[in-house]
Formats: C-alpha cells, sequence, structure tokens
C-alpha cells in the first residue's frame, strides 16, 4: 500500500479528506492535524450516522495505512480485543511433546507460550507497525463496551503497550493513530477523555450536506438531491423523533429515490419509502400522511424558480 506523508497544515488536512469525497468542515480539519501531529488520539463522539466512522475510513485510505476496526459491544473481552492463546494447538504441541518423551514442565511451558499460538485481536496488532506505518486504530463505539474494558484502553492509550503474562509487555515501535467514536449512549470517564483531542461531530447544514448527496449519490438529479437535503433538514430541526436522521439515511434515501426514477420528491413515493430514511414505526406514523405532505409543500414554496421541474 503507497504511503502518503501526514497533511503538513489545516489545508492540506481539508484538502486530503475532500480528495477523498468527504466534505469536512475547518473544525474537523483543524482537531484533525492536530492529533496527527501531536500524535495524540482523537475523540469523536455525535449522533448515530453522522460520519464519525467513515473519518477513519477516509484517513486510512488516504494515508496509505492499514485501517484496523475494533468493533465495540456489550461484554467485550481480552480475548476478543486484545489477545487469545490458540489452545487446541497448543494441546496439539503438548501431545507431540509427550509422544517423543519431553515430559520437562519448564521447557514445554516455554514451547507452547510463544508467539506461534498467540492469536492477535485488534489492539495488539494496532500495536504493531506495517512497513514502518502506524496503522489507524478505529475504535468504534466506545460507550457500548463495559466501563471495565473502558478502564483497560487507559493503558493501551498511555503508553501504546498492552501486557502479557506469559510474554511480558508489548509496546508499540510507532503509535497508531487512534480514532474513538461514541454516539453517546453513556458517558465515558474523563479519565480517557484526557489522553485524546474531542471533537463533536454534528449534523451538517443544508449546504454541506447537499454537497455530500451530489458526490456520493452522483445517478440523483439536482432536484431530487436538493428536495431530499430540505426535507431532512425540516426534520431534523422541526420535528422531535425519536431518532433523527443521520447523513447515512439522507444518502441512502437518495439513493432509492433515484434507483426508483423519481427527479424530485413526490409526496406518495416519499410516503412509501419513508422506511428508508426513518427506523423507529412512531417516528414514520408522526410525519406520514399530512404531515409529510406539509413539508414537501414548504419545500417547493422556499425552491427557486429555476429548479422547478418543467413540464412534460
Amino acid at each position: 500500500m503507497s504511503q502518503t506523508p501526514l497533511p503538513a497544515s489545516i489545508d492540506d488536512t481539508l484538502g486530503l479528506m475532500d480528495g477523498a469525497g468527504y466534505v469536512a468542515d475547518r473544525s474537523l480539519a483543524t482537531v484533525l492535524h492536530l492529533a496527527l501531529k501531536m500524535r495524540r488520539p482523537l475523540f469523536l463522539e455525535g449522533e448515530a450516522g453522522v460520519g464519525k466512522t467513515e473519518i477513519a475510513k477516509v484517513l486510512a485510505a488516504t494515508l496509505g495505512r492499514d485501517l484496523i476496526r475494533l468493533q465495540c459491544y456489550e461484554g467485550l473481552d481480552i480475548a476478543s480485543a486484545v489477545y487469545e492463546w490458540n489452545y487446541p494447538a497448543q494441546m496439539v504441541e503438548i501431545r507431540v511433546a509427550e509422544a517423543a518423551g519431553k515430559t520437562d514442565h519448564a521447557d514445554l511451558s516455554k514451547s507452547i507460550f510463544d508467539e506461534r499460538f498467540l492469536i492477535k485481536r485488534p489492539v495488539l496488532q494496532a500495536l504493531e507497525s506495517s512497513n514502518g506505518a502506524a496503522p489507524v486504530f478505529l475504535i468504534d463505539e466506545l460507550d457500548r463496551a463495559d466501563e471495565a474494558f473502558e478502564a483497560f484502553l487507559l493503558e493501551v492509550l498511555a503508553d501504546n503497550q498492552v501486557s502479557i503474562p506469559e510474554l511480558g509487555t508489548i509496546t508499540a515501535d510507532t503509535p497508531p493513530i487512534v480514532i474513538i467514536t461514541t454516539n453517546r449512549t453513556r458517558e465515558i470517564h474523563d479519565a480517557l477523555k484526557r489522553r485524546c483531542l474531542y471533537h463533536w461531530v454534528d449534523y451538517p447544514d443544508a449546504e454541506r450536506e447537499l454537497e455530500i448527496v451530489r458526490r456520493k449519490v452522483p445517478g440523483a438529479s439536482e432536484r431530487l438531491a436538493a428536495d431530499v437535503v430540505a426535507f431532512v433538514q425540516k426534520l431534523r430541526s422541526e420535528e422531535d423523533l425519536f431518532k433523527q436522521p443521520g447523513v447515512a439515511e439522507t444518502l441512502d434515501w437518495a439513493t432509492a429515490l433515484s434507483e426508483l426514477n423519481e427527479i424530485a420528491l413526490d409526496p406518495d413515493m416519499a410516503s412509501d419509502t419513508l422506511g428508508v430514511l426513518l427506523k423507529y414505526q412512531d417516528d414514520i406514523e408522526r410525519v406520514r400522511g399530512s404531515k409529510l405532505r406539509q413539508i414537501v409543500d414548504d419545500i417547493r414554496k422556499d425552491a427557486p424558480r429555476a429548479q422547478s421541474v418543467p413540464a412534460v
């Protein structure tokens, strides 16, 4: 994989993200540049679907680094996140040694607790550089993991090392580029946050979201893209929904309508496809019907006359 030097300035960071199709604002580019320059983990917080995970993916792709992803979940433990021993292979090694008459327990213990039998999970993989280049280590949705695992991460983030009782301490020659994301389903302890630079990833404004749709859904007409973005922006600002649609849902909806050959937002088709945009039945019922038609009518009134659909 071809490696790219780290961006030398905020503008270079903006250009790097833009070149990969990620429409970032300057505040995000600034904190990302600082995280790279200061070699500090970047802690990204925000609602689901606003593009936090994508930042790590884009960073790995543009810098030519390996992306190592640790998807967090309730009950995540050391064996799943850091390492475990290949017990079946160790048992075979023991049986072979016994058959050969090798019964010295010290030698046998040293033999089976060798790196040959070590299964490396994401944390351990992230501490190993590939061709001298540190990987991008994405710790995704940390808020889903237990507090005990969060406490374990302090050693990794503070010293870029993990301790394996049978082998000792393994330290990274080059610290990984760490991106931590959380959807804020619970608070993360200050001790971990202090080791990171922080950025809140918010929903984009209309202009930036429209540019995202243009780039990610090139098959959508200009009118459809503008209508979809205007509709979603109104939902976020005016409707008290259980789960506001993120950018990911905006892109899904624009793609779905484009696949159905829609060139503008039609109330009936919007109603039929609302499940692409909203993921809870209560939210769908709240928006569907007269409310949906009112939003579409408002969009029509606000849209520039130049964008109107030509008569057939």
